[in-house]
């Protein structure tokens, strides 16, 4: 499979061919991508909400009126769901909403996105990430260049000091290491930037995944 490899200003570009990137045919991986982007997004969940049952909240422990003659709706404490303050039905509670995706699932999700992305052209090789200062105008002229809007992930292995300082104030620009990238970033972003370094990287994740 070729891609497109930029220089590293990004001001040139030429087609190289890459033999070692995944290849699939028909849906292969396809429900496996799914999967994981599902749990990922769930694994992301704090699960944290929580409200007070009529049980939980307080007050509520002597009936508000009698049962009879006064003409209003019987009622038999300030603490019912129906009453401002009351407690609520069926609300949320804290819960785990992690989900587990065995590695096999994994690695042919992320074999199956990088494939789909990259044939479609999204995903491009820059030579090398390199900043000669800690600037934001640097970082925002170079992918300009090679994608003036959009949302874009610039993947390295590793990211220098002075690059993600340079990248931190770019709002379309997101940083992820090579060894933490998944199917869901590979799907999130409208153009993925991955340098040579990251590239080989990541091949060579995917090959040994494969044996």
């Amino acid at each position: 499979m070729k891609l497109k490899v930029y220089s590293s200003d990004g001001s040139s570009s030429r087609d190289q061919d890459f033999p070692n990137l995944p290849v699939f045919e028909g849906d292969k991986g396809v429900q496996a991508v799914k999967e994981v982007i599902v749990a990922i997004r769930a694994n992301q969940r704090q699960g944290t909400r929580s409200t007070k049952t009529r049980g939980e909240v307080s007050g509520g422990g002597k009936k508000p009126w009698r049962q009879k003659g006064t003409g209003r709706a019987r009622a038999g404490s300030i603490r019912s769901p129906l009453w401002v303050g009351g407690g609520v039905v069926f609300g949320p509670r804290p819960r785990d909403f992690s989900k587990k995706i065995n590695n096999k699932v994994k690695a042919l999700a992320f074999s199956r996105a990088l494939f789909d992305r990259a044939s479609a052209g999204e995903v491009v090789v820059i030579e090398k990430v390199a900043f000669s200062a800690a600037k934001t105008k640097q970082v925002k002229d170079v992918v300009g260049r090679i994608e003036p809007k959009g949302k874009l992930l610039l993947v390295d292995a590793p990211f220098a000091p002075e690059s993600i300082r340079a990248a931190r104030n770019l709002a379309r620009v997101s940083l992820q290491e090579a060894s933490k990238l998944n199917a869901l970033d590979l799907a999130h972003y409208k153009k993925i930037i991955v340098s040579s370094a990251a590239l080989e990287a990541i091949l060579a994740r995917i090959n040994g995944s494969q044996n």
